[in-house]
């Protein structure tokens, strides 16, 4: 399926701004078999004293940016084609949960894409009792790993209620999963903590999911946000799966992936400091459109 994705990030800011840096983890990956990155636009207003790209350690795609003009409004624009190729159907290969401990034990190294970076905390997400509790609850007796993803996002789609207004972005997961609201970022980061509390590798995507409006109605530009969903280890031969738990269902054709990394931490679409006084206004648009 082939898209066209437009992003716009605003900030207006009630005093003038001192220099400062930031770091932007936007754009569509370019995957091979996965997704295709055939082109992008980034508008910066006002534009960079400095900029900067590059790929961090997870792979990612990070755009530095430096800014030494006071302002009192920076915007980014982002227009991209990517095309996303459905997953195609696999046997699971997932191994059983109890047998996680001796696979993770058996994987040698430490590159990017290695469990071990995803089974213990992060800094957003340290696996507590009652999430692993719950975890342990929606197990059924040689479950396996995979079987496991599917069960315990599930569980958690039908228990928690989709709400914006619930949290913000520096809302503890722990306190979201206690009131059993939240939006993407919470689901995601409440389940990352359940499968690691059971010894599932997990980590957090960040990215774009089109959206359909209810029959009849016509599609509104500019309502959407950014997404996020989960990817579990689910053994050697099973690599990674991805799972979104806002909307049960695995990551397919409509979720297009930005970064990944242990949690909202490692990819955050912008991340820095512009030194300021006062309050500041922000906003975010987000539009994918399926091309004809």
């Amino acid at each position: 399926m082939l898209y066209d994705v437009g992003l716009r990030i605003s900030y207006a800011y009630a005093a003038l701004t001192l220099p400062g840096r930031q770091l932007l983890r936007v754009l569509p990956a370019d995957l091979p078999g996965v997704q295709q990155l055939h082109t992008y636009d980034l508008a910066i207003d006002p534009p960079p004293d400095e900029r900067n790209d590059f790929s961090d350690f997870w792979g990612n795609s990070v755009i530095y940016l430096a800014f030494r003009a006071p302002t009192e409004e920076l915007a980014y624009t982002l227009t991209a084609r990517v095309a996303r190729f459905e997953p195609a159907l696999a046997l699971d290969l997932s191994i059983p949960v109890s047998a996680m401990p001796q696979a993770l034990a058996q994987h040698r190294g430490l590159d990017r894409d290695s469990p071990h970076h995803f089974v213990t905390r992060s800094p957003l997400v340290d696996p507590v009792a009652p999430t692993t509790d719950y975890a342990l609850s929606c197990l059924a007796p040689g479950m396996a790993a995979a079987e496991a993803v599917v069960a315990i996002g599930g569980a958690l789609n039908a228990d928690m209620t989709f709400d914006p207004e619930a949290t913000e972005v520096d809302t503890p997961f722990a306190d979201a999963f206690t009131q059993r609201r939240g939006v993407c970022q919470d689901f995601t980061h409440i389940m990352i903590a359940c499968l690691r509390g059971i010894g599932i590798p997990a980590g957090y995507v960040s990215g774009y999911l089109r959206t359909r409006p209810p029959a009849g109605q016509p599609r509104l530009e500019g309502t959407d946000a950014m997404h996020a969903w989960v990817r579990a280890w689910c053994g050697p031969d099973a690599g990674w799966v991805e799972y979104d738990p806002t909307n049960a269902t695995m990551a397919r054709a409509d979720h297009l992936m930005i970064a990944r990394g242990r949690d909202y931490g490692d990819v955050a679409p912008v991340k820095g400091i512009l030194k300021t006084t006062g309050a500041q206004d922000s906003s975010q648009a987000v539009d994918v459109v399926p091309v004809d």
